[in-house]
């Protein structure tokens, strides 16, 4: 019921900018009182200062934890500091970013989202133009023009994002073949990404082989090894490696186990992350650990009822359909399990996501369940949206269209026993 970030129809271009969005999100350490900040000519790097990655922490940890008044007034109080700095917009930006991540059809965050990662583009060419050679400015030119390739695939706009991606790739490349530095950790995470990811797809979608020509080929094994040792060492991209191994030990051939184990790790961190927590709920319920899947789907709805910021109506559908699994299928409670099956469709038509496996799963449970009870009528609403919504799900299509012919064999029955009667 997941699905991939590639437009087939794009497939080129949206594969790149897949690859590439790694690059720009940071993750830091505890944070300490603030103090006074070194002067810009005092420091070799901005982001490698110990004394402003201690002061920007809180702000890093709350915008994961989805608390952006006190991450964007400690990004901006950093902006103060360093006015014609890139990082200080580059966070603001990815601040903007993040309230996008729980409904990425959510267009209210992009015009702040690409105000801020423009600035932050302005103020790093800046610092490229006088050395060519600087690992800051090449990491943050390749982080936010990479950023904005994500968002512009995302909103179908293929010319930017294919510009963006362009200028992403030749960035990373020169910071690529750099010396050694102390940013040299954080460039496993972008090499970890395309070597397991350039594989992957290759054998998971043949249709896109006829272009995967222009890719060098990757290592599946390599590509989990740099990701593992990225989230152990690295100091700005750690989060970000430990989620992408997540999804990687989560899809086919991974380990289920550690999967699991770094999920509940980002969950607990950051226990108001709507995506962090619904990612968690669907691995517990995929490994059938259905009693901390009732309580941490039982937070989420919660969340979502008490509209806490980043919890909505995406989030509700997962939650209620959890918990309709957790009553059915656990418990064996089918009148419980309804309840919360009807709400996941609510949520689901709410935002008129009707492509969404969770609406199409919760459909067919109701139907099913009506049809064990004899009540037909009701069976045929929910079947009749599974022939109307649920394509190329070709098990729940032919499940509908059996009760379909069954169900118009009763009518033509009963309608023959009333004229007898």
């Amino acid at each position: 019921m997941s699905s991939i970030p590639i437009d087939t129809l794009k497939c080129k271009y949206s594969f790149v900018i897949y690859l590439i969005t790694f690059l720009g999100v940071f993750s830091f350490q505890e944070a300490k009182s603030q103090t006074s900040l070194p002067a810009l000519e005092d420091v070799d790097m901005l982001m490698t200062n110990l004394t402003v990655q201690l002061e920007i922490t809180s702000g890093i940890d709350a915008m994961y934890n989805f608390d952006f008044k006190v991450a964007e007034g400690q990004f901006h109080w950093l902006k103060s500091h360093y006015p014609e700095h890139p990082l200080p917009y580059f966070l603001l930006g990815l601040t903007q970013w993040w309230k996008i991540v729980p409904n990425i059809e959510n267009t209210a965050y992009d015009e702040a989202f690409f105000t801020y990662m423009d600035s932050a583009i302005y103020y790093a060419d800046i610092m490229y133009k006088k050395d060519k050679d600087d690992p800051e400015a090449l990491f943050i030119l390749a982080g936010t023009w990479a950023f904005e390739g994500r968002l512009n695939g995302e909103r179908h706009n293929w010319t930017k994002a294919t510009f963006s991606v362009r200028k992403a790739l030749n960035y990373f490349d020169k910071l690529k073949s750099m010396p050694k530095s102390e940013l040299t950790p954080e460039l496993l995470y972008g090499d970890g990404l395309y070597n397991y990811y350039v594989e992957w797809i290759k054998e998971n979608y043949k249709m896109l082989r006829a272009v995967m020509w222009m890719f060098d080929s990757g290592d599946k094994e390599l590509g989990i090894e740099q990701l593992e040792t990225c989230g152990k060492e690295a100091f700005y991209t750690r989060i970000e490696a430990m989620y992408y191994l997540m999804k990687v030990h989560s899809s086919k051939g991974g380990k289920m186990i550690r999967a699991i184990q770094i999920s509940e790790y980002l969950h607990e961190k950051y226990p108001n992350n709507p995506y962090f927590q619904r990612y968690y709920a669907r691995l517990l319920y995929y490994s059938g650990r259905y009693p901390q899947l009732y309580k941490v789907s039982k937070s989420l709805l919660e969340r979502v009822e008490q509209h806490q910021v980043g919890y909505e109506e995406m989030s509700g559908r997962y939650a209620c359909f959890y918990l309709g699994a957790y009553y059915r299928d656990y418990l064996g409670d089918r009148k419980t399990a309804a309840e919360y099956y009807r709400k996941a469709i609510e949520y689901v038509e709410a935002i008129k996501d009707y492509g969404s496996g969770y609406y199409h799963y919760s459909l067919a449970a109701l139907a099913r369940d009506a049809k064990k009870d004899g009540d037909f009528e009701l069976a045929n609403e929910y079947y009749s949206k599974l022939q109307m919504y649920a394509v190329g799900r070709k098990k729940l299509q032919t499940e509908a269209k059996q009760f379909k012919k069954e169900y118009k064999k009763l009518r033509k029955q009963r309608k023959k026993e009333g004229r007898n009667s």
